[in-house]
């Protein structure tokens, strides 16, 4: 049986401005009903990847392919409307002169009149937004604006679909319902989806597939659960949540901290390392007479710290420890309600598999 060949293949795409590669031996494939999030601080190459994508941009190295057809490279280029590939950006971009109805159909240019309205009808059916189909944008909301966006972006049935941040401009309280109707419809479309974000909770609630970017360059790819739980470096720890580093060298294999030794397989002695974790696998005990619990192979040594300050922050509390061995200031979140006074004596300790040791400065 034949493999399918990907939606959407791009390979070795490189942009380069004022001598500076802004996106860098980009690869990646992106099969029908996936999506897959671009993600990376601002300035790493994300949009600029997917202006080359939509045509709207030339690359200065690389190829583009849909559906295993070649459909640009530094000599042979589809024009964008030829493309088949939908966008959607941050600002919505409707046209304020058009009805819903007439935003909608704007990009179809096959069929009868007929046809195209039953197209629009059958759509803004799917975006609940019927009752607003001969009204105009200014009259909806920013959420019923969005979702007006993505009919017209569903309309012509592109086989990809661009997304710049789309989600950005929404109230919090809209986006999670507005992000999941947008992301149940594209998947009922089998539309092979390529997200822009700087936000790693839109990705990891959106993507089958996270590419972090940094500095034009994919440094890691794989499912949320992967990139979260096996980051490639100390950066890419710290994208996604708060990271405590306690640093130590290595002398046999072994890294010296206030918790304890860390396996340091392969690395020479005397190389300085970093141990990093997240609050939430900071396990806090209280003080018994100058005591702490004892030792055990899933959390190590108990390290004596005392309370800097502690914040209520919603559904679990921040909790900032200044340790005893060095001075460090570590974070930990506590679910619910838990608010040591400052001064407070209390014994740290974290969960050793949930800890990552790299070689200082591996990023």
């Amino acid at each position: 049986m034949a493999v399918p060949a990907p939606r959407l293949e791009i390979k070795n795409l490189r942009r380069v401005y004022a001598g500076r590669a802004v996106v860098d031996d980009v690869s990646l494939q992106i099969m029908p009903g996936q999506v897959t999030c671009l993600l990376g601080p601002s300035g790493c190459g994300k949009s600029t990847t997917l202006r080359m994508i939509a045509g709207v941009e030339m690359q200065d190295s690389g190829t583009i392919h849909v559906d295993g057809k070649l459909i640009c490279d530094t000599v042979f280029r589809v024009p964008p409307e030829r493309r088949e590939i939908g966008l959607m950006f941050q600002d919505f971009a409707l046209f304020p002169h058009l009805s819903v109805a007439e935003n909608v159909a704007f990009g179809l240019k096959s069929g009868s009149k007929a046809e195209r309205r039953a197209r629009v009808e059958a759509l803004l059916d799917r975006v609940e937004l019927r009752r607003f189909i001969d009204g105009y944008p200014h009259q909806l909301s920013g959420g019923e604006q969005q979702r007006v966006a993505l009919a017209r972006a569903l309309a012509p049935q592109p086989r990809i679909m661009l997304m710049d941040e789309p989600f950005s401009g929404l109230d919090n309280r809209l986006r999670d319902g507005i992000r999941d109707e947008t992301l149940s419809i594209l998947k009922e479309e089998d539309t092979a989806v390529l997200l822009v974000t700087h936000e790693p909770d839109e990705a990891m609630r959106m993507a089958d597939e996270i590419a972090l970017m940094r500095d034009g360059k994919i440094v890691q790819q794989g499912a949320p659960y992967n990139v979260y739980t096996r980051p490639i470096d100390r950066a890419a720890v710290a994208f996604f949540s708060d990271a405590n580093i306690l640093r130590a060298e290595v002398s046999g294999a072994l890294a010296q901290t206030p918790f304890g030794r860390f396996l340091a397989p392969g690395v020479p002695d005397g190389t300085s390392v970093e141990i990093v974790f997240r609050p939430q696998h900071v396990r806090i005990d209280f003080d018994r007479g100058g005591k702490g619990p004892a030792p055990t192979p899933s959390d190590g040594t108990a390290a004596r710290a005392v309370v800097e300050r502690a914040r209520f922050m919603g559904n679990e509390s921040l909790v900032e420890f200044r340790m005893d061995y060095d001075g460090t200031v570590l974070k930990a979140t506590v679910p619910n309600v838990f608010l040591p006074e400052p001064g407070a004596v209390m014994w740290l300790t974290i969960r050793r598999d949930k800890c990552f040791v790299f070689p200082r400065g591996a990023e």
